[in-house]
């Protein structure tokens, strides 16, 4: 009995990670890497092209993120698996993971065995998680931040001022207040670059 390839895409934005992944998993004789890009806004097209069983994604590339990615496969290439395996392994992204319908979540010091045992359980339709992550996950809870909370909070980022914010937001500068001081509470934080530390550690942004 013939066992069907498994057709990998690879998105990551590190060259050197991006061939070496590739590489390892071009060596398994059950799997093939049929495309190779480092923008996630380049994934979808390429999974459309090369009728990619499996996307393997890191979260932090330009264009969009790994999450963002993983979000429009599910919707515009269904039949293509996603296996996030990143250098983050942050409880916050491994639940936005899951509720952008990514079938794995490794991370990227995991043994290459896992990595290719990985690949071969997310194509044959199993979920795949991290169990350390997995049990950070649970032990840190939900995001507590609401969806205007984390974008103000994020519009923060670099330093911006209160007007920055309530411009780029179409907001009114006590409103941008009222969210920060909300996200600087929830994250028990003292100030908003506090705050937004927090809650990028946690990956809640």
């Amino acid at each position: 009995m013939t066992h069907r390839t498994i057709r990998v895409l690879m998105a990551d934005d590190q060259h050197l990670v991006r061939g070496a992944l590739a590489t390892l998993l071009a060596l398994e004789s059950d799997i093939e890497v049929v495309a190779e890009v480092g923008r996630g806004d380049d994934v979808v097209e390429a999974a459309r092209r090369t009728a990619a069983d499996v996307a393997v994604l890191d979260i932090e590339m330009p264009g969009l993120d790994g999450l963002a990615a993983a979000a429009a496969l599910r919707r515009e290439v269904p039949d293509c698996r996603v296996l996030i395996v990143t250098t983050f392994g942050r409880a916050g992204y491994l639940r936005r993971a899951m509720e952008a319908g990514v079938s794995g979540f490794l991370v990227k010091d995991a043994p290459v065995e896992r990595l290719v045992d990985a690949v071969r359980r997310v194509a044959a339709g199993q979920r795949v998680v991290d169990p350390e992550l997995a049990a950070a996950t649970l032990a840190a809870g939900a995001n507590p931040l609401t969806a205007r909370e984390q974008e103000v909070l994020a519009a923060a980022r670099g330093g911006a001022t209160i007007a920055d914010i309530a411009g780029r937001l179409f907001l009114s500068e006590g409103t941008v207040r009222n969210y920060l001081s909300a996200a600087i509470a929830k994250t028990g934080a003292r100030n908003r670059i506090e705050a937004l530390r927090v809650a990028e550690e946690n990956g809640w942004l």
